[in-house]
């Protein structure tokens, strides 16, 4: 570690009302205005809900991606957006759990999941990547699949030929934008549960 790594973390563990960050929340998506309201970004748009929610604001650069350091139900969180584009996710989540030690099974994710409809939501505790190239990116460089991850319905293609990329880098419509932000939502309700150990208790209430 070099004396800037270390400077870093004293500075982290620091601020005001900081502590040792316990719990990362990586929600995936693509930087970049182009990408702004597109199914693939569902995951930035629920982090970025979360830190409304917070009162902090995604905005420090560092482990390949935007970050803000919060307080969720007395645990103090990471929340992470990795800038890396959706197929590189794992750099920045592994950067940030090996900066802070924090084993996996304190990773978050939340991303779309386009086998669930627009407003669904799925928890779950472990799982493959299903064919999703940023989980399929944690997944290879952890060496883990069992992290907890909530999973936002973005709805399926018109039909099996429509081009799966032109799909999830496409934007929602009015009422599914909609259905989204009441996702986001309560996806923050899960996450709020979740550090607390209450996974099932979201599982309960929110899955679909």
């Amino acid at each position: 570690m070099s004396i800037f790594d270390i400077f870093d973390r004293i500075s982290s563990n620091s601020q005001s009302g900081g502590g040792k960050i316990e719990y990362v929340i990586a929600g995936l998506g693509n930087p970049g205005m182009e990408y702004d309201g597109t199914r693939h970004n569902a995951g930035f748009f629920t982090i970025d809900t979360l830190a409304e929610q917070l009162g902090v604001q995604i905005n420090r650069l560092r482990f390949k991606g935007k970050t803000a350091e919060a307080t969720i139900e007395g645990k103090r969180c990471l929340l992470l957006k990795p800038t890396t584009y959706m197929n590189l996710s794992g750099e920045s989540v592994v950067q940030a759990l090996e900066f802070y030690k924090i084993d996996a099974s304190k990773l978050i994710v939340i991303y779309d999941d386009i086998s669930l409809e627009p407003g669904k939501l799925r928890i779950r505790r472990k799982g493959s990547h299903g064919g999703h190239n940023g989980m399929r990116s944690i997944i290879d460089l952890t060496g883990r699949d069992d992290f907890s991850r909530i999973k936002m319905g973005v709805g399926k293609k018109p039909h099996p030929d429509y081009d799966l990329a032109k799909w999830v880098l496409g934007k929602f419509g009015k009422e599914d934008s909609a259905k989204l932000r009441e996702a986001a939502d309560n996806a923050c309700e899960c996450v709020k549960l979740m550090v607390q150990g209450k996974t099932d208790e979201a599982m309960n209430k929110h899955n679909s």
